[in-house]
């Protein structure tokens, strides 16, 4: 609830983003969750700037644009060292920009897809430090 109502609040035209991803996120615990969000947050970054500049130099969605940016998308991944997770995060904001039909600008798809990723991220990092998953502890009868 608390990604979706922050990215409410900034008016995100597609706040569900938000709390799909603090879903996926909270699946780890905060120490486990720590590294991957991280290249969660650098993938998506990565896959948004990707697909605002592929999407601005086509009218509709396109297949062949699409596979060649996903590879560039694994090309790029290499430079900031992004993991396979963030690399997925990368890809599935590029599939999001790209296949998607938009009504706006490239570039402004982009960046809401970004901030939205980046909100339920954000939420759930918190969430795991506010709200600590409870560690097993084996009890010896």
């Amino acid at each position: 609830m608390a990604s979706l109502l922050v990215a409410r609040f900034f008016k995100l035209p597609e706040a569900y983003w938000a709390p799909i991803t603090t879903i996926v996120i909270e699946q780890s615990s905060l120490g486990a969750a720590l590294g991957p969000s991280w290249h969660r947050f650098l993938g998506t970054m990565l896959g948004a700037a990707l697909g605002a500049v592929a999407a601005s130099h086509m009218s509709v969605p396109n297949v062949a644009v699409f596979g060649v940016s996903v590879f560039i998308l694994g090309l790029l991944r290499v430079l900031p060292r992004v993991d396979l997770t963030g690399y997925r995060f990368g890809a599935v904001t590029l599939a999001i920009i790209l296949i998607v039909p938009r009504t706006g600008a490239a570039s402004t798809i982009a960046l809401h897809r970004f901030i939205e990723v980046s909100i339920g991220i954000a939420v759930a990092l918190a969430l795991s430090v506010v709200w600590p998953e409870e560690v097993p502890t084996d009890k010896a009868d």
